[in-house]
């Protein structure tokens, strides 16, 4: 099965830079041509399947791609919860005293989901949905914390090394998977 992931486009400025979560942020003017010009990239490709998180930003960014195929929009695609440090930047986070000693230490210190039940959530919906599907090619419209946690998997990185990866908005990976493969 091959999995294209897609980054959302890019954001409203007030927006860029920050730790946005499942905050619902609409794409910049910028945000909806790197989506069309995304969009006529993978306009030669045909999915099987097409899967969204249900955040305005992949959706926006979808909505650009005008795929005939089915949709599955879903909360399970999100970008991991900040809670009260959602719509933040890391030097408006700090302003309270909090200090990045490590990337586990910094995640930890930071309020929200729970960084062991988030990747298990991506996890299991990975396995238990989309690969059991009899897919040659499957489209993720997404987050770059979901596609960096999936890198995690496939390339047997920590998940520190697979957050320090550059993922700009707009962007995609592919992978290539066996039917024997699980993350």
């Amino acid at each position: 099965m091959k999995i294209v992931l897609v980054r959302h486009a890019e954001v409203i400025e007030e927006y860029k830079g920050k730790y946005n979560g499942h905050i619902d942020i609409a794409l910049s003017a910028n945000g909806k041509l790197q989506a069309k010009t995304l969009a006529q990239k993978l306009d030669s490709l045909t999915f099987d399947k097409i899967y969204c998180s249900d955040l305005l930003r992949a959706r926006e960014t979808l909505e650009i791609f005008h795929r005939e195929e089915e949709v599955i929009f879903t909360h399970r695609l999100r970008e991991k919860s900040w809670g009260r440090d959602e719509g933040k930047s890391f030097e408006e986070i700090t302003v309270d005293g909090r200090e990045y000693q490590n990337f586990m230490q910094w995640i930890d210190a930071l309020d929200g989901e729970d960084i062991q039940s988030y990747i298990e959530n991506l996890q299991e919906y990975f396995n238990e949905t989309i690969l059991k599907e009899k897919c040659d090619t499957v489209l993720v419209v997404t987050h770059a914390g979901v596609i960096k946690t999936l890198l995690h998997f496939k390339e047997k990185i920590s998940i520190e090394e697979a957050f320090s990866h550059s993922l700009p908005y707009s962007s995609f990976v592919t992978m290539e998977l066996s039917q024997e493969f699980m993350f």
